[in-house]
């Protein structure tokens, strides 16, 4: 039958997961879907993610890609869905070329920080918002925004104290969109380092309420130490909402 390179493109809700990465003696989100691979084809089957979500985390759109024995993608997607349970949901499944990798060909990442910005309660987005009582200066918030993009070492917004590659990052864009109470914050890069979205959330909130001038950010790019930069937002306000990738036309072509 031949091996074929897969590509899965998956949404999961990470309330109850102890983030994507799998864990010994842990659930998590590539465990969940490696087993039930493993069990579709009769052999263990390993996955590699664009990115590695933390405990509490969430996605829109997570990419993963494999090897495995040549199958009707129909039918296979049909049967890793009656396997999943039902806070992951496995999108779309895409033959890939062979040297497609989910982590190491993508180009782009766009994080997505959710906000309830006011008294009211909120039932419904509870988990996948972080309310923020007091009100927030969304004006100075994209102004702190600015001076973040850019190509920059984001080492002082990694929680890794040990991490020795290069913590040099493109931050291409943030966008900052209010609707009522509601706050988002979508930021794309060409890759972020451990917490790097929720610790920037975290100042871009500290400056919001006036807990943090404009002008610290450079003093904190300059530092590189984590403690000069905000503090790590909540993990259930954050959601990985798109990847991209250099060549795409197998997406277009093999959509189901």
């Amino acid at each position: 039958m031949g091996r074929r390179n897969y590509c899965l493109i998956v949404s999961y809700d990470g309330t109850r997961y102890s983030g994507w990465q799998r864990l010994p003696n842990a659930k998590t989100v590539q465990g969940s879907i490696e087993a039930a691979l493993s069990e579709i084809f009769s052999e263990p089957i390993e996955i590699s993610g664009s990115g590695r979500t933390d405990a509490g985390v969430h996605a829109k759109m997570q990419v993963a890609s494999f090897a495995a024995a040549n199958r009707p993608l129909d039918k296979l997607l049909s049967e890793l869905r009656s396997r999943l349970p039902e806070d992951i949901g496995a999108e779309r499944l895409l033959l890939a070329d062979e040297r497609f990798h989910a982590r190491l060909s993508a180009t782009e990442k766009t994080y997505t920080y959710y906000i309830r910005n006011g008294t009211a309660p909120d039932p419904f987005g509870r988990k996948y918002r972080t309310r923020i009582v007091q009100p927030l200066d969304v004006e100075k918030m994209r102004l702190a925004a600015q001076k973040l993009c850019g190509k920059h070492d984001f080492m002082a917004f990694c929680s890794n104290k040990h991490y020795k590659k290069s913590s040099v990052r493109d931050l291409r864009r943030i966008t900052i969109e209010q609707h009522g109470e509601d706050i988002d914050i979508s930021m794309t890069a060409d890759g972020f380092l451990y917490n790097m979205a929720r610790i920037l959330t975290g100042t871009l909130i500290e400056i919001g309420l006036n807990q943090r001038q404009l002008d610290s950010i450079e003093e904190i790019f300059a530092s590189r130490c984590r403690e000069n930069a905000g503090q790590t937002a909540p993990a259930k306000g954050l959601c990985l909402t798109e990847v991209r990738y250099e060549h795409s036309d197998f997406w277009k072509k093999q959509m189901l």
